[in-house]
């Protein structure tokens, strides 16, 4: 059984840690087969918004403590920066990615969605990181990812008491975008990737590159990347059929 699984509609594909026996823990394996489709989705240039979301009741229950129990500190630091350089993958691609938190999302799993471009969840959605509960720090990107998202006072009180916050709360302190009932989430998750999919897909992988890279920027030098990337969307004449069919009021012709 795939232990990830993927399905295309037209430009918009949709990736399942597939995995419910064990809450969709990710293991090495689970990032494995995730590291490699998140390598060919990015090769393909037809697929311009991934969704991600979990099999059966939960999102990522978090990485397999099973599977760290017995790890040495370099088999730790080695598991992490596995963990951080597939969802790092993610970041970088040239799609937009959305995550669909249909359950809970503890330590990695939170951090697989703090990966994501946009996230939504369902009113049952449970998200945290608990990982100081255990002694440990996050290890696939949260204490860098959650603290840009949310501000630092925000992020340390929730990395420092592990404290579960539902959708209503995680949509207060602006970790996810949207929230919905649990049998709206995909269909109102999916429209919303079809409506981006139907953009410019240059302009999309431009503005996806000049947010996570203006992140480290300052804004004169954010700006000065802003505008080369404006100049590339005519390269390809994208920016040119833009904007001549807006004046023609027709649809684009990407």
């Amino acid at each position: 059984m795939a232990l990830v699984t993927v399905t295309k509609e037209g430009a918009v594909a949709t990736v399942t840690i597939n995995r419910p026996d064990a809450l969709n823990a990710l293991n090495s394996e689970v990032l494995a087969e995730l590291e490699k489709i998140i390598t060919e989705l990015d090769g393909d240039k037809e697929v311009l918004v991934v969704v991600v979301t979990g099999e059966g009741k939960a999102f990522v229950a978090g990485a397999d403590i099973a599977a760290m129990a017995d790890m040495n500190a370099a088999q730790a630091k080695a598991f992490a920066e596995n963990g951080q350089r597939v969802f790092g993958a993610r970041a970088r691609a040239h799609f937009i990615t959305v995550a669909a938190v249909n359950g809970c999302a503890w330590g990695g799993g939170m951090e697989l969605a703090l990966a994501c471009d946009m996230r939504f969840a369902s009113t049952k959605a449970k998200m945290g990181q608990p990982e100081v509960s255990l002694g440990v720090t996050p290890g696939f990107g949260g204490t860098q990812r959650l603290p840009k998202l949310v501000g630092p006072g925000k992020a340390t009180y929730l990395l420092t008491t592990g404290e579960q916050i539902d959708g209503a709360r995680a949509l207060e302190l602006g970790l996810v975008n949207g929230v919905f009932e649990p049998e709206e989430l995909m269909p109102k998750v999916k429209e919303l990737a079809e409506a981006v999919a139907k953009k410019g897909p240059t302009s999309l992988a431009m503005v996806k590159k000049a947010v996570h890279e203006g992140l480290t920027l300052t804004v004169e030098e954010g700006c000065k990347l802003e505008a080369e990337l404006f100049g590339k969307c005519f390269e390809g004449g994208q920016g040119n059929e833009g904007m001549k069919a807006f004046l023609e009021k027709r649809a684009p012709k990407w």
